[in-house]
């Protein structure tokens, strides 16, 4: 990896991120299946449970993170294809009806707000949420606390990921090959950055960024200070989606029906995991990697 990121909340979330990793370095001894809704896509973590959005049902998925109990399913948005949590909220952006819906987590009342057309993945920053929308080639800035848009920024052709770094956006834009970096503040494009080809997926290890790129089979990992690239490693076939773990990053592979493990020192394989059908999210818990698999209305826990 390259010198360190900027300081200020990016420092600040590398530090307690690394603090989990210190809790486990660890390789999956048993892997455990748990059914959801129909086509589930996204996944993210609350603190105390998983929830998984269910682009077929319309739907989300609220389990235990301890033992895979369903706790309860929210009705959102038509197609919901990514999920995030605020710290107070689950948020999802419903690709077939360019809104996005937010889940009170401690009251389940959902609330939907507008967006661009065909909302693919949300982020937050601590303050605001950012919604990639794919066929409006923008991206939408809202208010966590209540909704109202704060502004709509224009980055590449097609972006359907988002990640934060803690200053700045990050958007992976699928038909340009490149991620645009955007100012948090105000929206200013800082940089665009090229990548490999069809970048879908994107997330943040505290220093940099990393790119899955569904069309060239490879992950691009940028310095999140000034875009560089700092390297290019092959996965599988098709890489659907990416996270990082405090440790490692995970790379699922939607046609192989598994997940590599990669080192984020050095981009080396250190496993491969078979999940489900045609695995599309990931997240990790703090202790475990959660998987969604899409064509077998299940998730994986690792």
């Amino acid at each position: 990896m390259g010198p360190a990121g900027p300081a200020g909340p990016a420092g600040a979330n590398a530090a307690a991120t690394q603090q989990v990793a210190l809790l486990k370095w660890w390789t999956p001894s048993s892997i455990t299946t748990f059914a959801v809704g129909t086509y589930p896509t996204g996944i993210c973590f609350d603190g105390a449970n998983i929830w998984v959005a269910n682009l077929g049902s319309s739907s989300v998925t609220e389990l235990a993170a301890s033992n895979g109990t369903i706790i309860h399913t929210y009705s959102v948005g038509t197609g919901p294809d990514a999920i995030c949590f605020d710290g107070a909220n689950i948020w999802t952006a419903n690709n077939g009806s360019a809104n996005v819906s937010k889940i009170a987590v401690s009251t389940g009342v959902v609330t939907s707000y507008n967006v661009g057309s065909q909302p693919f993945a949300v982020c937050f920053d601590g303050t605001n949420i950012w919604v990639a929308n794919a066929a409006s080639n923008t991206v939408t800035k809202l208010l966590a606390s209540n909704g109202i848009v704060v502004g709509t920024y224009n980055v590449g052709t097609r972006p359907i990921a988002i990640c934060c770094d803690g200053a700045n956006i990050w958007v992976a834009n699928y038909n340009s090959n490149n991620v645009t970096e955007l100012l948090a503040r105000n929206g200013t494009v800082l940089g665009t950055y090229n990548v490999g080809t069809n970048p879908n997926a994107i997330c943040f290890d505290g220093e940099n960024i990393w790119v899955a790129n569904n069309g060239s089979a490879n992950v691009s990992e940028l310095l999140a200070s000034n875009g560089t690239v700092l390297g290019t490693y092959n996965v599988g076939s098709n890489p659907e989606a990416i996270c990082f773990d405090g440790a490692n990053i995970w790379v699922v592979d939607s046609t192989a029906n598994n997940v590599t493990k990669i080192s984020d020192i050095t981009g080396a394989a250190l496993g491969t995991y078979n999940v489900g059908s045609s695995p599309w999210g990931i997240c990790f818990d703090g202790v475990n990697i959660w998987v969604s698999n899409f064509g077998s209305n299940n998730v994986n826990k690792l």
